[in-house]
């Protein structure tokens, strides 16, 4: 898995405990995996159809780096389905491990339409 994002977590990044928030992990989760499939498939005009369970492994704190490496696991008709790993860059403790992500090209009234990617070997950003 290659580590394209990182991120340096700042106050507004913390919940009440002083650590990284989970919510702010499940948007920059959401974000760069939404980036690297339109990437992969050329199109923005996707949406999030599913994120498999998310268990929080470890955290970050104020001032830690966190890096989100995303791959692609398989295309379908109109899907495309990812992994994502976050992991703290300082202390190299993932974070979170996401084993599914997929995201579906959609048209204009929101109704799937086929991406015609049928090769996993685009791996582009």
């Amino acid at each position: 898995m290659i580590f394209r994002t990182r991120k340096m977590i700042s106050a507004k990044d913390l919940n009440s405990n002083g650590t990284l928030f989970g919510g702010r992990v499940l948007e920059w989760i959401d974000e760069e995996a939404f980036i690297f499939a339109s990437c992969q498939i050329n199109s923005s005009k996707m949406v999030t159809k599913c994120i498999s369970k998310i268990e929080f492994i470890s955290t970050a704190r104020i001032g830690d780096i966190v890096e989100i490496g995303i791959e692609t696991i398989k295309f379908g008709k109109t899907s495309i389905s990812l992994s994502c790993i976050v992991r703290n860059k300082i202390t190299m403790n993932i974070i979170t491990e996401v084993s599914e992500l997929v995201f579906v090209k959609v048209d204009a009234e929101g109704r799937p339409v086929p991406h015609g990617i049928t090769s996993m070997l685009k791996q582009v950003i």
